[in-house]
Parts: structure tokens; C-alpha cells; sequence
């Protein structure tokens, strides 16, 4: 790919959509150009110079439509008159048969072009493929596509392909996307048939496009028998890795070899397709599963060049899904060791306490966030609620060190919560992998007078939050100082509060109140008012609640919560 070079310095942010895209710009076998939100070029294939007679140099930086779209006199025009500008604006494909584009020598090139969102939220971007036409004027009246992709629009396909599986993490939905790419472009329906970590076969999505809605049909969806390393039938071949097949129904009329072929009549007689092309989705290592596409509605049968199409979609699907599966595994392990981790909670005399932990909707935020309880020998309880920097494995093993060696401190140490956390501070950079952390530690006990205390101190947590049993607020700032890891050794002080009886102490991580669209101090007066709120419901119900309220619907990060109650156990 031809990139600009004259920018120079360590910042990656403005290369990185090109970097996305550019392994692939090449091999489209014609022009292409990636513009980003602004409608500037951010990169283009070698193709595309030279179909254009600019070098990259000139392309890159430079808004697309004022250098190169022009009308069939040569002339500028307005961007209200282009007719990419509606799809780039909406985000969505678009395509046209007939367009001029200014060369570098001021000639006029006639061009098709098809465009491609391949953007996420945060960074959109779009790609744009262009051919050069030899007759401009017989192509002017006529659609670009006569029911049959022609190879603009199987690159542009394949593309989009591409960039959307490419960008999500889930399994189900880039199925989902998959699914909504091929239907109603390529056929009127399309069956997933997935092979789990087991060897089973399951038929994961069978889906028709009805007026233009994906319906799923999940009376044919469900188990089906394993794979027969000995059928030749046409979707046993392909989940084996063998071969992509065109079939007909007549292939499977006969007497079935396998389960696999009797679901497969099942799935002919009740579509009613009479042309279905079938492709193995391989991943780096094994066979993921296969993908059918079916034809009811439209009379053209498949040909050789459509199932290349198809081949070359399941390729991509394959590595999309491989990838997913694999992240969700690094999660589901991640989860798992953070849920082992995480301890149970004492029974106290006096006290109710409960615990929540949800991992985050990102496999690669899930970890960092901890609490824990525990009994002391002289009969005060340990508080601890904090967030160890990393991702997955990683933060989950420095929540674990951290834990056990603040554990091991306040319980031989017997000092004041703030000696406790100097301690660990000093450890966090000596014995442990944790890069940082914030973290608040006290103890709770019953006081001579019948009062409960909670002394505590905070490196660079949020702030606890005590709710009355009449649902007055108040977030305890006391004994705030740096957080673990900095290498500062900051000198810490000790607070103590009274807890009101029937009061109620919460501590939490920043993923319950921060959010990219809100403020901490939003999220602190959303948490602070929807606590007060509930404080009068049972402690589990209290918790559970606070949580759906609270969380916010866009948060990104795993969230550790920690309820304690005053009142007597029943």
C-alpha cells in the first residue's frame, strides 16, 4: 500500500485506518482509497495511483471530492450534488455505474466505484474501490449489476466482509453481520452449521430474507449428529474441510448415510431451495463449522464463480470467528480465575455484608477489580475494596498478590490502616507484578460505648459511601491520599467514622460510576441518589438494584462491590 510519509513524530492515532485497512488495499486487484470522517484521503493502493496518475504524496491529506470528483464536462461541483456523499454521511454501502474522476494530468477517468464503511464508532472511516471504464457511454443508463455481482462488487463484498467481522470480539454477532452480508446479495437464505471445542455439529442460524428482514427459522436450527469422516455427502465434506460444493436437493433424496443428511433433506424440502452453495469456515488451526447459502426465490442456480465468492467469504469469516472464540475463551478463563480469587465473606455478629463482581462487556477489561473480608484477632473486621491496572490474566494475578499481601500485613502487622497500606504500597514495586493500583482498606468493630467504628484509609480510590437507615447520604473523604505503585512512598493518614446503627457502608470500583459520556462527579451524584433511594430494601435486594440502576449502559470496565449493613442476623 502507498501511504504518505511526510508526517513524521511518534503519534499513530491519524496512520492507525490505514494501517487497518492497508494489507488488503493491495490485493483488491483495482483502485482504492480509504477517506476518514472528514472525507480526507487517508491512504491508497498502488492501483489506484496509478489509475489516477498522482503518486500518494499528492493523494493523502487531501479532501477526496474536492481533488478529484468532477462531472462529464470536467467541472467542480458542489458536495449536495455527489452522490456518494448521502451513503458516507448514513454510513452505509453504496455503489455507482458512472462517475468521473480528475487524473493528475487534468484528464477526466471514467470510473464505477463502490464504497464501504469499515469504521467503528470512534474511528470512521471508508473505503472506496473504483474501476476505470473503457465505455462511459453505453455504461451511463445502466445499472451496475444485472442480478449477478459483477467483480466490482464481489471486491467491494469481500471487503466489507472484512472490516465489519473483523471489528467485533462476539461470536454471535459477527454471525449476525455475516449473515446480513450475504442475505439478500448472494442468496435468500443462509445456514450456519458450527463445530464446538467437542467435535459436535450444532446448526447454529438457518435464516431467510423475508421483505427484506432477516427471519430466523429455529425449528430448523439445533444439535445434529458428528461429523462421519466416511460421508461424501456435500455438508459433511465441508465440515471435515474437504471441499466447497454446489448442491441440489436430488443430492440428498436418497437413502441418508449420516444424521447429518437427513437434516439436510429436512432443511431442502422445507426452504424449498433448489441451489445451495456450501463452504467449510476454517479457522488458523481446525474446521469452525460451514456455511450454506441457499436460492429459493430467484431462479439462477450457483455457479463455480459464485462459490470462489462464497470460498473466499467463509476464509475471512473463519479468522473473524477463530479470533472471537478465542477472546471469549481468554475471558471465560479470566472470569474464572477472577471469580475463584475473590473470597467468601465472614460471618459477624452485628453485621450483614454482601459482594458483587461483574466482569466487563470486554474480554480485555476483565480482572483488575477486587474486594475482600476477613476477621482480625482482635475482633475487628477488614474491609477492602480496589482496582490493579492490566487486562485479563494479567490483572487478575496482581489482584491476587495484592490481596494476599495486604492480608498478610494487617494480620500480623496489627497497626493502624494506613501503616497496613504503607506496607503494601512498598511491596506492590518489590514482590509483585502490579504495575498500580488504588485501593481502600479499614476495619470495622464494636466500640466499649456499642458504636460501630469503621477506620479506614484510600490510595486514590473513589470515595466510600454511608447511607442512614433514613436515606441520608454522605461520602467519606477522610484519609485520601496516592495510590499504589508510584514509587513515591507518600507518608498516609488514618479516618474513622461512626456508623450510624442500621446504617449502611458501600464500597466500590470506578467502573459504577465513570463513563465516556458523563462526568465521575455525574456518577457519584447518580450512585449517592439511587442508594438513598433503596436503602430501605434488604441488603441482597438493596445490591442487585443498585447495580442495574447505577451501572452505565456504555461502561467498559469490571465492576467489585462491596455492601455492609449494620443490624443483627436472623
Amino acid at each position: 500500500m502507498a501511504v504518505d510519509s511526510t508526517d513524521s513524530g511518534d503519534e499513530q492515532g491519524p496512520e492507525a485506518p490505514g494501517t487497518a485497512i492497508g494489507e488488503m488495499l493491495d490485493v483488491l486487484g483495482t483502485g482504492a482509497y480509504l477517506v476518514d470522517a472528514r472525507g480526507c484521503i487517508v491512504a491508497v493502493n498502488a492501483e489506484g495511483e496509478r489509475s489516477l496518475g498522482r503518486p500518494a504524496a499528492e493523494l493523502v491529506g487531501q479532501d477526496a471530492h474536492d481533488l478529484l470528483h468532477r462531472n462529464a464536462r470536467g467541472e467542480a461541483f458542489p458536495r449536495a450534488q455527489c452522490r456518494m456523499r448521502p451513503a458516507f454521511m448514513e454510513g452505509r454501502p453504496a455503489q455507482a455505474a458512472l462517475e468521473w474522476f480528475e487524473r493528475g494530468d487534468g484528464s477526466m477517468l471514467p470510473v464505477s466505484w463502490s464504497l464501504v464503511p469499515c469504521g467503528s464508532d470512534d474511528d470512521d472511516t471508508t473505503l472506496v474501490i473504483f474501476a476505470p471504464q473503457d465505455d462511459p457511454v453505453a455504461l451511463a443508463d445502466q445499472p451496475l449489476s444485472d442480478g449477478t455481482l459483477n467483480e466490482l462488487e464481489r471486491l467491494a463484498l469481500l471487503a466489507e466482509v472484512t472490516t465489519q467481522l473483523t471489528s467485533t470480539l462476539s461470536v454471535d454477532e459477527a454471525l449476525q453481520r455475516l449473515l446480513s452480508l450475504v442475505l439478500p446479495r448472494l442468496a435468500d437464505w443462509a445456514v450456519i452449521d458450527l463445530i464446538d471445542e467437542h467435535g459436535g455439529v450444532w446448526r447454529n442460524r438457518v435464516v431467510h430474507i423475508e421483505d427484506g428482514i432477516l427471519t430466523r427459522h429455529r425449528v430448523l436450527e439445533g444439535p445434529m449428529t458428528p461429523v462421519s469422516a466416511a460421508s461424501q455427502m456435500p455438508l459433511s465434506r465441508a465440515l471435515r474441510g474437504v471441499a466447497s460444493t454446489i448442491a441440489e436437493p436430488r443430492v440428498y433424496e436418497g437413502s441418508p448415510d449420516t444424521g447429518i443428511a437427513v437434516e439436510q433433506h429436512r432443511l431442502f424440502e422445507t426452504t424449498n431451495m433448489h441451489s445451495a452453495a456450501i463452504a467449510p469456515i476454517r479457522g488458523l488451526r481446525d474446521v469452525l463449522g460451514a456455511l450454506t447459502l441457499g436460492r429459493s426465490e430467484r431462479p439462477e442456480k450457483f455457479s463455480a464463480a459464485d462459490l470462489a465468492l462464497v470460498e473466499d467469504i467463509t476464509r475471512r469469516a473463519g479468522l473473524a470467528l477463530d479470533n472471537a472464540r478465542l477472546y471469549q475463551r481468554q475471558r471465560k478463563v479470566a472470569e474464572t480465575m477472577q471469580r475463584y480469587l475473590l473470597p467468601q465473606l465472614p460471618r459477624v455478629e452485628g453485621l450483614d455484608m454482601t459482594a458483587r463482581y461483574l466482569p466487563a462487556p470486554d474480554a480485555s477489561h476483565v480482572g483488575g477489580d477486587w474486594y475482600d473480608a476477613f476477621p482480625l484477632t482482635d475482633h475487628a473486621t477488614a474491609l477492602a475494596i480496589g482496582d490493579v491496572s492490566g487486562h485479563d490474566l494479567d490483572a487478575a494475578a496482581g489482584m491476587a498478590q495484592v490481596r494476599n499481601v495486604l492480608r498478610a500485613y494487617a494480620w500480623s502487622q496489627k497497626e493502624s490502616p494506613s501503616r497496613v497500606v504503607e506496607r503494601v504500597d512498598r511491596a506492590v514495586l518489590s514482590i509483585t507484578d502490579v504495575p498500580m493500583a488504588t485501593l481502600v482498606f479499614g476495619t470495622v468493630a464494636l466500640r466499649d460505648d456499642g458504636a460501630w467504628e469503621f477506620e479506614w484509609t484510600s490510595a486514590g480510590h473513589p470515595p466510600p459511601l454511608l447511607i442512614t437507615r433514613e436515606g441520608v447520604t454522605r461520602y467519606l473523604t477522610g484519609g485520601s491520599g496516592m495510590l499504589l505503585g508510584t514509587g513515591t512512598h507518600p507518608p498516609r493518614a488514618d479516618t474513622a467514622d461512626v456508623l450510624p446503627p442500621g446504617s449502611t457502608l458501600l464500597l466500590y470500583t470506578d467502573g459504577l460510576i465513570e463513563s465516556p459520556r458523563h462526568s465521575i462527579d455525574d456518577g457519584l451524584e447518580r450512585l449517592r441518589r439511587q442508594a438513598a433511594a433503596l436503602v430501605h430494601r434488604p441488603l441482597e435486594v438493596f445490591t442487585d438494584e443498585l447495580l442495574r440502576r447505577v451501572r452505565p449502559p456504555e461502561n467498559d470496565d469490571d465492576i467489585a462491590l462491596l455492601a455492609l449493613r449494620l443490624g443483627a442476623r436472623t
